[in-house]
């Protein structure tokens, strides 16, 4: 049961939440599989026909399930123009560094993972994802974004991009 003094206690260790976790993942007591369970953002960039990362980057909420990254965005975003056009590699980094232009580059020392993205249709995968998701950020902004994710993904103003870890 929920009470009180369980949310009391939750916001008043939330502040130390990201040093806590950033702490045991440098003394190795943090898995990378942990990270992708608890981390609230990832960092993700398309990789170029040529190798290289895309100057495109973001942090962006996601959803792990089964060694799969999801994510939901609209469909003129960079994300899901990359693998409209061919670009289905993926650099993606596990954690929370707050804006990734404004993190000076240190989620690059995060997990890091390369996989292969693809856009998922299956309405029964999306309602699984979206409450994952749900429950994941339910503190966070989720009961505003939530319906836009769900609405979009009918109405097609959002896709949902699957992007899959390489073993």
């Amino acid at each position: 049961m929920t009470t009180r003094r369980t949310i009391l206690a939750g916001i008043s260790l939330a502040p130390a939440f990201p040093l806590l976790t950033r702490a045991a993942w440098a003394s190795g007591t943090v898995t990378a599989e942990d990270k992708l369970r608890t981390s609230r953002l990832v960092y993700l960039t398309p990789i170029k026909s040529n190798g290289d990362e895309s100057r495109c980057k973001a942090e962006i909420w996601f959803a792990y399930d089964a060694g799969n990254v999801y994510v939901v965005t609209p469909p003129d975003a960079w994300r899901a123009q990359a693998v409209r056009q061919g670009l289905a590699r993926a650099r993606i980094w596990v954690g929370d560094f707050g804006v990734w232009t404004e993190a000076d580059g240190a989620f690059r020392d995060a997990p890091e993972y390369m996989a292969t993205a693809a856009i998922e249709t299956d309405a029964a995968v999306h309602a699984g994802i979206l409450e994952s998701m749900g429950s994941k950020y339910a503190e966070t902004g989720w009961s505003r974004w939530g319906p836009r994710f769900q609405e979009g993904l009918v109405d097609g103003s959002r896709v949902m991009i699957r992007y899959t870890l390489d073993a």
